[in-house]
This record gives C-alpha cells, sequence and structure tokens, in this order.
C-alpha cells in the first residue's frame, strides 16, 4: 500500500511539472509584454537644432531639409580637399554650442578664420607637391589657385547713386530690372551697343505694350590684364567713359576668364549695399542679346503670381533662378581649352547650373547666395559655381527655352 502511494505520487508531480514550467513560461511573457507596452523611454534633450521643417516650429527644427554635407574627401584633388576644411568648419555638429541653437560666427571672426583657414591649406597644398603639384597646370590655372582664398578688392570705379531714389514714391525709383554684365576694360564697342539697344537704362515697356518696369544696367569689370600681351593702357579712356555714362563698376583684380567668378561675389556685395530695392537681376556676358520686353513681361507674370501666394508683406521670399539649365556635366580634361579643369584640382560630376551666357534671379535669392557663398570654395568656372551656391541651399537652377545659350537657330 505505500509503495503503491510512493508511485502514484511520482506520477503525478511528472505530469503536473510541464504544466507548471509551462505556466510559468506564460506569466513571463505576459509581464514582458505588459512591461514593452506601458514603458515610455526618458525626454533626450536636443542640443543642436538644424534648419529645417517641423509641424510647431519656425526658423529652426529638429531635422535638416537637406543631409549633411558629404565629408567625403576626394584624394589629391585640391578643391575637393579645401571644400571639406570649410565644411568641417561650418559643420553644426562640430561647431555646437550650449544653446541648443546654432549661431553663425561673427562676419570678422568668421571671414579671418576662412581665410587663414584657405591660404593655410592653399600654401601647404602647393607647397607639398605629394598634395599638389602647382607646376604640373597651365599658368592660368596656378594663378587662379595661389589667389582662390582671397574674395575681397578695393573697389575702382563705383556708382553708389545708381538705384537712389529720386524724391517721389512712384515705383520707377525702384528697378523692376538690374541688368549687370561682365565686360573687359577693352570691350568698349561692346558696352556701347548694349546701351544703345537692349540694355538702356529707363523705363522699357513689357512685349506686345504689355506690363514692363524701370530698367537699370551696369557693367561689372577688372583689372586691364596686361600680362596677356602689350595693350595700349585704356585707364584713361574708361574714365571718359565712366564720366559720361555713369555705369561702370570696377575692381582691383586682374581681370581674366578664371576670374569671372569674383566679379558674381562682389557684385553681390554692391547689389546689398547699394541696390537693396532691385526686383531682378539679370546677369550675363557683353556678346548676348536679350529681348528685353519679353523679359520683363516674363517678370511681371511671375512677380504678380509670387505676391498672391506670399505670406510675409514686408519682405517676400522668391526663389527664382531661370536660365538654359545644363545637366550631368562633367569636368572638361582637355588641356587644350579654356575650360580645362585638372583632375588634381577638382574630382566629381558638376551639379546642374546654367549656362553663364545669361541667366535671371530674384534679389532675395541674390541675397542668400552672397551668404552662402562663403561656404563655397572658389571655383574657376563662374557658372558652374552658381550651381554649387545653388546645391549648398537646395535649390536648383529652371529652365526656360526662351534662354538659348547655344545652337542658337
Amino acid at each position: 500500500m505505500g509503495k503503491c502511494c510512493k508511485c502514484n505520487g511520482r506520477l503525478l508531480c511528472m505530469c503536473l511539472l510541464p504544466c507548471m514550467m509551462t505556466g510559468h513560461l506564460l506569466i513571463y511573457i505576459m509581464v514582458t509584454i505588459f512591461v514593452t507596452i506601458s514603458y515610455a523611454p526618458p525626454k533626450m534633450t536636443i542640443h543642436y537644432i538644424a534648419p529645417g521643417i517641423s509641424a510647431n516650429s519656425g526658423a529652426l527644427a529638429s531635422h535638416p531639409l537637406s543631409p549633411f554635407w558629404n565629408l567625403h574627401l576626394e584624394h589629391n584633388a585640391l578643391w575637393n580637399q579645401l571644400q571639406h576644411s570649410l565644411d568641417r568648419h561650418y559643420n553644426p555638429i562640430l561647431r555646437g554650442n550650449a544653446t541648443g541653437t546654432l549661431r553663425e560666427p561673427k562676419a570678422k571672426s568668421s571671414s579671418h578664420i576662412r581665410n587663414r583657414c584657405l591660404n593655410a591649406c592653399v600654401s601647404r597644398m602647393c607647397s607639398d607637391p605629394h598634395l599638389y603639384d602647382v607646376n604640373s597646370i597651365p599658368e592660368e590655372m596656378r594663378t587662379f589657385v595661389r589667389s582662390m582664398h582671397c574674395r575681397s578688392y578695393p573697389i575702382l570705379i563705383n556708382q553708389p547713386t545708381m538705384c537712389k531714389r529720386k524724391g517721389t514714391k512712384s515705383s520707377l525709383d525702384y528697378p523692376m530690372l538690374l541688368i549687370a554684365i561682365k565686360s573687359q576694360v577693352g570691350n568698349f564697342e561692346n558696352r556701347q551697343a548694349i546701351r544703345e539697344t537692349w540694355g538702356r537704362s529707363g523705363f522699357v515697356t513689357g512685349e506686345f505694350e504689355k506690363k514692363g518696369g524701370f530698367v537699370r544696367t551696369v557693367f561689372l569689370l577688372g583689372r586691364q590684364d596686361s600680362s596677356t600681351g602689350p595693350h595700349p593702357d585704356l585707364k584713361n579712356f574708361l574714365d571718359l567713359e565712366n564720366q559720361k555714362y555713369g555705369d561702370i563698376l570696377q575692381w582691383d583684380f586682374r581681370d581674366s576668364f578664371f576670374n569671372l567668378t569674383l566679379k558674381d561675389l562682389l557684385f553681390w556685395h554692391w547689389l546689398q549695399q547699394y541696390c537693396p530695392t532691385a526686383v531682378f537681376i539679370f546677369k550675363g556676358d557683353d556678346d548676348v542679346f536679350v529681348r528685353t520686353g519679353a523679359l520683363l513681361t516674363y517678370l511681371n507674370k511671375r512677380w504678380e503670381e509670387h505676391k498672391q501666394r506670399r505670406t510675409i508683406p514686408d519682405e517676400p521670399h522668391m526663389d527664382l533662378f531661370v536660365g538654359d539649365v545644363i545637366n550631368n556635366a562633367v569636368p572638361n580634361r582637355d588641356p587644350s581649352t579654356k575650360y580645362y579643369i585638372p583632375e588634381s584640382f577638382y574630382k566629381g560630376a558638376y551639379p546642374t547650373y546654367a549656362g553663364g551666357g545669361g541667366v535671371v534671379y530674384s534679389r532675395s535669392l541674390a541675397f542668400r547666395l552672397k551668404e552662402v557663398s562663403q561656404r563655397v570654395c572658389l571655383f574657376p568656372i563662374d557658372d558652374v559655381y552658381l550651381g554649387m551656391c545653388l546645391l549648398r541651399l537646395g535649390l536648383a537652377p529652371s529652365h526656360h527655352p526662351g534662354f538659348l545659350t547655344f545652337d542658337l537657330p
């Protein structure tokens, strides 16, 4: 009888043991699910905030509009390495502050640090043949490399009253279109042809008698380049031309193909200081032709559309940049062309850009280009450089069939 009870007890324990283990496992799973559902992670303090989009914020948001700069470093390419240094200088994480918001350094300090950084980088690249062999590139590119860190030049001829009001509240006091033409000292005939035809200053009626606007024209010049050959000194003739027409802007830098980018930078500074009321800017070369009336008709239409959509009456934000858009371009590696860019200077494809023969953009975008250009190393081809600056703003130029840079029928 005793042995039988012991056997039955053992059998009962063996039967109940799996049930007990299964019950414990079921209880553990239920507790785990309950803890997971009820768990709330601790709130994290946001230390760095980049400009972007958020449902409940204005200028600052919790995530950026576009990815941070690409930190991939192209070896043995000077421009890429210099840009990498600038990107690190302006990286909001590396330049974090204790307040949790991103602030720009003071203008003088930022400019000083940037120029010192670029100057040191250029000097280091030029002195170390393993990093960059300056002697292996053409003289024009060599000259550009040695001065690409400099962005500030004295103005020799200025027009400080070009866009001043004339005592009335008429809309004519505000240039609807400021025409900025890149020219050279010796190209007097080109400038005169523009003055007497499509680039004359004053009120211009739109095409087909539609609404027009007030137009002002300036010519952007550097210092006469005497290193390309024996040329007569045209300074006195340029002074007489300026006295008669008052439309010359000249800076004290050598006027060459690779220095055309400087004209954009210096013009943006002049625009903000002396002509901040211009609504649109046409930037082009002195060998192009423009149907100014048709351009004004187009711009008036875009301006009216924008005014209907704007939400800030005091300073409407209009990111208009129109031209003959070029996509998927790559650097020209042919040393015999003026567009030659050595692989040791720049690696990679070009961003989308508009042909430099002529483009039009809004005033507000011009000011934004001026600011963002401080974060983009100078590039020897001006229209490509504009594309680089637009890319840093998260923008792209708009194509318009009326801009015919190539294959004019």
